[in-house]
Parts: structure tokens; sequence; C-alpha cells
């Protein structure tokens, strides 16, 4: 445990793709908001496969600012979710920091975001746009109605789950692997490992972007109601997916065994046809619906079994990063 006027290490992690305006002002004001920080911290950039100058500009200011700048380029890009784990890998602090590379997330935040977690005791401190610089229909309005729906169906009431300002305690993020669009529900994803009450969130300033292009746009909307139906699926059934399809397997079969006893009453004790029957096609195909669902989930067993056996792997790949062995930690004076 450290001391309130020590606080642990710090891994800041920047997912960036085509942000090269953003790179110089984004480098000057984390340093500046992380210039009187009680304790170690390092910066972690990584290049999602940017088209941009985004990688040659970071690398010219790692050679400015100093080996404390940590630099991963991915081969091609693979996504902000691929991004943030191939980050959180990297990361040697006991808390690990994300924010967006779009000048929107304010670095400044971050000492007192930290100085929650820790007077809280929270595994994870979520940030809180309350007071949003996006256009209204096409970013607030539906990160609002997916934050509510988020919330009824999982039952982790947060504002802002988008908000990419998190701070975690690394030993907690490190037990997710992070893939395909999971970076919207981290939340949801940690509440998995960690009791809920050791969730938070706290306000933080927004500001409109000033540079570049923002890489989200109403499709997102739709997008999210997927991820949350995977979401809700993993969570709840990720360890033991034959109950899912089982049961509903188990449903169709009680159903179309149902309609199947009724026919042979009809047929072989009232005597009459069954064979031009309506009912009878929709027990058969009920019956059949219900075997493939029961397969399914022995199947879906067979897998996750498999896959916790051989262990999950991520997706991403690294064309070039900086030297760990050469990495410092940069600690203010």
């Amino acid at each position: 445990m450290s001391s309130p006027a020590q606080h642990p290490p710090l891994s800041v992690v920047i997912p960036l793709y085509e942000e090269a305006d953003n790179l110089e002002p984004l480098m000057a004001r984390v340093h500046e908001g992380l210039a009187n920080y009680p304790g170690a911290w390092e910066l972690i950039c990584i290049d999602d496969g940017s088209r941009d100058d985004t990688g040659r500009r970071l690398r010219a200011l790692a050679e400015c600012y100093g080996p404390h700048l940590r630099i991963i380029q991915l081969r091609r890009n693979f996504g902000q979710t691929a991004a943030m784990q191939a980050g959180i890998d990297a990361a040697r602090g006991e808390l690990i920091a994300t924010l967006d590379g779009d000048l929107q997330n304010d670095p400044a935040d971050i000492p007192r975001l930290v100085a929650e977690l820790l007077a809280r005791d929270l595994d994870l401190l979520q940030g809180w746009r309350r007071h949003r610089q996006d256009d209204l229909l096409l970013r607030k309005v539906p990160s609002r109605l997916a934050n509510l729906l988020i919330g009824w169906v999982t039952g982790l009431k947060l504002h802002d789950y988008g908000c990419s300002l998190k701070i975690y305690r690394s030993t907690v993020i490190k037990e997710i692997r992070l893939f395909g669009e999971m970076h919207r529900f981290i939340p949801v994803w940690v509440a998995g490992v960690t009791a809920p009450e050791r969730i938070g969130e706290s306000e933080v300033r927004h500001q409109p972007r000033r540079f570049g292009q923002s890489k989200y746009g109403i499709s997102r909307t739709f997008r999210v109601v997927l991820d949350l139906l995977s979401a809700f699926f993993f969570l709840r059934f990720g360890a033991r997916p034959g109950h899912f399809f089982g049961s509903i397997g188990l449903v169709f079969g009680l159903l179309g065994g149902m309609m199947m006893a009724h026919l042979l009453i009809v047929k072989f004790i009232m005597g009459q046809p069954i064979g031009q029957r309506p009912l009878l096609f929709t027990a058969i195909l009920f019956i059949v619906v219900s075997i493939q669902f029961i397969t399914t989930g022995v199947l879906a067993e067979l897998m996750t079994r498999t896959l916790f056996a051989a262990g999950a792997k991520t997706h991403h790949r690294i064309r070039w990063q900086s030297d760990p062995k050469t990495a410092v930690w940069k600690v203010s004076p």
C-alpha cells in the first residue's frame, strides 16, 4: 500500500489512429497534467496502423521527451480495443489510466482520479463526461440511450460507459482479454472479475475536438446493441454456454413433445388422421430445432473448455515498439 504522499506507479495508455495533428498538443498536455503526479509514471502510445504521419511524429516526440514515452506500432488497423489491449499488456504500472488521443479528454484529470480511486479503494474509476462537448443528435442522444440500455441489461448503473478516461488497478484489468469492440463495455467486463461496488465514476472535463476527424458515427449505435447482446451472453453464459443453448432447446423440445403427445392421442385413441395437420409439421420442426440447440450447446461447452485449457490469445500484431529494456519511469520533481 502506498502512502497518501506517494502514489503507485502509473501507466498512461493512449490508443491513436490517424491523430498526427493532435500529437504535439496531446504530449504537452499529458506532461503538463502529470507534472506534479506524486509517483512514477510512464506514457504508452499505440499507433493503430495509422496511414498518416502519426507513427513518424510519435518516434520524433519519443526522442524529444525521453524513454518514459513508449511507442507501440501495430502492423495494421486492428481497432481501438486491440490497441488498448496492446497498451495494457505493455503497461508496467500498478495503476493504468486510459484516454483518447483526440484531446477531448483532459489529462489533468488523471492525478485527481488516481487519488479518488485510492481514497475510495476502487478497482475501476470510470470518467463521466457530464458536460459533453459533442453533437447533440449524432453523439449525445445515442450515447445516453445506449448508457440507459446497458445499465438496464447488465444491472451496472453508470452514466457514461463510453468515456475512455478510466483508471484501473492493473491486477484487475489484466485479468480481462479485450477483443472485438469490448472497449465500450469495459466496466461491464470488469464487473465479472470484481465486485460491482468496487467500480465507481467521477465527473471529468470534456472538450470539443480541435484537430482531425471523429472515428465514430451514427452507425456505432447499431453496433453497440449487437455488442451489448454479446456482452450479456458472455457475462452470463461465457463459462457455461450449454446452459443457454440447452435451455432454449429444452423449451422447443417440450413444446414439440406436447404437440406429438396430443397427435398420438388423436391418432390412436380418437382414430382421426393426422398426416395433413399443420400441427404435425410444427411439432417435427420444434423437435428438430430442439436437437439443434442442444447439440450446439454441447459443442459450445467443448469449445469453451478447449479455450480455457489452451489460454486465450490476443489478435493484434505489433510491427515495432520501443525497447522495454530502455524504458524508464518519469518522476516529477
